[in-house]
């Protein structure tokens, strides 16, 4: 069964749920975005994808963030979370995951 796991990044709470094939929610979690710490953000990320991907095995990967993201370098810019703009979020989770995500504003 392929499973989705999406995450939305927000400025106060990062957000992780998964669906199963049927777009029934299979699991959803809630945590503080951490502040003005791209690495701590990065690291959030990494833990709930790796928290709720444990029992399953076959599964894509969304996130969403705030900030538009350029479509040439993959860079955010102008987000309302500062650490963000000039990084690489979809580059820099995809290394640390190894796995390809989609990612979108």
């Amino acid at each position: 069964m392929m499973y989705k796991i999406g995450v939305d990044l927000g400025g106060t709470k990062t957000e992780i749920i998964v669906l199963d094939e049927n777009l029934n929610v299979i699991e959803r979690k809630r945590v503080p975005t951490p502040q003005n710490n791209y690495d701590e953000i990065i690291h959030t990320i990494i833990n709930l994808v790796s928290d709720v991907s444990q029992s399953i095995s076959d599964f894509s990967l969304g996130v969403c963030c705030p900030g538009a993201i350029s479509k040439q370098t993959g860079v955010i810019k102008n987000s309302n979370t500062q650490c963000l703009i000039g990084k690489s979020l979809k580059e820099d989770l995809e290394n640390k995951l190894e796995k390809n995500i989609s990612i979108e504003n």
